[in-house]
C-alpha cells in the first residue's frame, strides 16, 4: 500500500479512503482535529498549524477573541484560511474525549463530521479531507468511530449534491484497515 493511494471508494466514488498526510491533500478544505483552544497542539492539529503557517493561528485567535472566548465547544466547527496549505480552508472541529462526556460521545463525534460538512458546503467547496477525529490522544475507539463517521457522512451526502469528494485520510495503514473493517457505508 503506497502513501496517498486510494484504498477503497464508497457511495459512487464520493467517499475515498486513503493513507497519507492530510496536510498535503489536494482538496479545497481539510478538517483539523483541533483542541478547544484552537491554538495548535499535537498530532493532526500541530501538523496542520506547522504546514499552514501563521495565518491559520492568527484567524484562530480572532475566532477565540470574537466568538468562542472559552474555546470551541466539542462537536462544533469553525473555518479559517488554509494559509500555506494546498487547501483553501481549514475546518477546525473538536472531537470528544472518550469517556468524559456522560455517554454523549457518539452524538458529539457525529456532530464533528456533520458540522464540518455543513461548513464545507457553506464555503462552496466540492472536496474535503478528514482525519480520523478523536481516535488519537482523545481515545475514541477506532471501530466505533468508523461506524459513527461513515453513517454520518453517508446521511449528509444523501441530501447534498455539492460535495463531490469526501476523502478520509489515515496516517497509518493499520488505522485505515480498522476503518474499512468497521465502516457502515451502503457501498
Amino acid at each position: 500500500m503506497t502513501s496517498d493511494s486510494a484504498m477503497r471508494t464508497f457511495l459512487d466514488g464520493r467517499v475515498t479512503v486513503i493513507v497519507g498526510d492530510i496536510t498535503k491533500q489536494d482538496v479545497e478544505a481539510i478538517v483539523n482535529a483541533a483542541n478547544s483552544s484552537l491554538l495548535g497542539g499535537g498530532g493532526v492539529d500541530g501538523a496542520i498549524h506547522r504546514a499552514g503557517g501563521p495565518a491559520i493561528l492568527e484567524e484562530c485567535r480572532e475566532i477565540r477573541r470574537t466568538r468562542f472566548p472559552q474555546g470551541l465547544p466539542t462537536g462544533e466547527a469553525v473555518v479559517t484560511t488554509g494559509g500555506n496549505l494546498q487547501a483553501l480552508y481549514v475546518i477546525h472541529t473538536v472531537g470528544p474525549i472518550y469517556g468524559e462526556h456522560r455517554g454523549e460521545e457518539a452524538e458529539l463525534l457525529a456532530n464533528c463530521y456533520h458540522n464540518s460538512l455543513t461548513l464545507a458546503v457553506e464555503k462552496n467547496v466540492t472536496s474535503v479531507a478528514f482525519p480520523s477525529i478523536a481516535t488519537g490522544v482523545y481515545g475514541y475507539p477506532r471501530a466505533e468511530a468508523a461506524d459513527i463517521s461513515s453513517r454520518t457522512i453517508e446521511n449528509f451526502l444523501s441530501t447534498d449534491r455539492q460535495l463531490k469528494e469526501v476523502r478520509l485520510v489515515f496516517f497509518q495503514a493499520q488505522d485505515a484497515e480498522i476503518f474499512l473493517e468497521n465502516q457502515k457505508f451502503s457501498e
